[in-house]
């Protein structure tokens, strides 16, 4: 799933490549993608786009003249979506089907950009609104993680506004926004804390153990995807992993020096996490309860 950096780049990237540029047509490819009927997909053509901008996971793509607003284009890529992008859009009618293909956007000058989604459980989302905080996951979004308001004492209320493991709480789009599955296995790997740490147990330094590792590691990852066309964000993000989707390899460990363990896997909510017990949990492999089950 693209979490807060390749999303921010993902942002970046359509900004310089459509800010100006006046839509010519928009093409659903799949219907259970669009989430709203008015205003219509119909209603984008016409309109130049005037800024794209990031909502946590969120994308938006805000259209009009100035002193004329007019509706957003706003899209969340769930676990398989992906921007493709087009110097010259395929002049092959969109027909809604079982394709990967769920939007296409085309610009004025034939430019422009396809949603696309993997797999067979499709979760991408397409709104059209005039105000994007109409659409209820962005008006709950948590917490920016790179903004100013996101301060060590803003992370110690959440921390103990209920008592939760830290692995759900880093993923929990309603307090911090932008973070899934890979970041908060990265960041807690950085803050060399357990997954399974309860949020109450949390004293003031580690706090601030865990707020530095979560703004070190998604502004290093935002550098890291800068600059980069929507095709290749995916392979950087590989590549920039520490221990997340490492399973079976050796811990990196720090300052260049592998800590002489491995990566390990255990199930969590509906995925898996990857972390370092070594570096993490005193040396001791967490519990996983696929195998509990099964032994039962």
């Amino acid at each position: 799933m693209p979490e807060l950096p390749e999303v921010e780049a993902l942002a970046r990237f359509l900004r310089e490549q459509t800010t100006g540029r006046v839509i010519s047509a928009a093409d659903l490819g799949s219907i259970s993608a669009l989430k709203t009927y008015s205003p219509a997909l119909a209603d984008l053509v016409g309109r130049p786009v005037t800024g794209v901008a990031r909502h946590g996971k969120w994308l938006d793509a805000s259209t009009g003249p100035p002193g004329d607003p007019g509706p957003h284009l706003v899209f969340h890529l769930a676990r398989a979506g992906w921007v493709r992008w087009h110097d010259h859009v395929p002049a092959t009618p969109v027909r809604p089907g079982k394709s990967p293909l769920a939007l296409r956007v085309r610009l004025a000058d034939d430019a422009g950009f396809d949603l696309t989604e993997a797999g067979t459980r499709k979760r991408l989302a397409v709104h059209v609104v005039d105000d994007p905080h109409a659409i209820r996951a962005i008006a709950t979004l948590g917490v920016e993680p790179l903004g100013p308001e996101f301060t060590a004492a803003r992370l110690g209320e959440l921390l103990t506004a209920r008592n939760q493991q830290i692995k759900g709480l880093l993923r929990d789009q309603s307090m911090i926004a932008g973070i899934g599955n890979a970041y908060s296995d990265e960041i807690l790997h950085a803050a060399r804390l357990s997954p399974f740490a309860l949020t109450r147990t949390f004293d003031p330094a580690r706090t601030a153990l865990l707020h530095d590792a979560i703004v070190e590691v998604l502004t290093d990852a935002v550098v890291a995807s800068s600059g980069k066309p929507a095709a290749e964000l995916k392979d950087a993000k590989r590549r920039g992993m520490r221990v997340h989707a490492r399973t079976g390899q050796p811990c990196p460990g720090w300052d260049g020096v592998p800590c002489g363990d491995t990566v390990h896997e255990v199930a969590f909510a509906d995925s898996t996490l990857q972390y370092c017990p070594t570096c993490q949990t005193g040396g001791h492999p967490l519990a996983d309860r696929r195998l509990s089950r099964l032994l039962r």
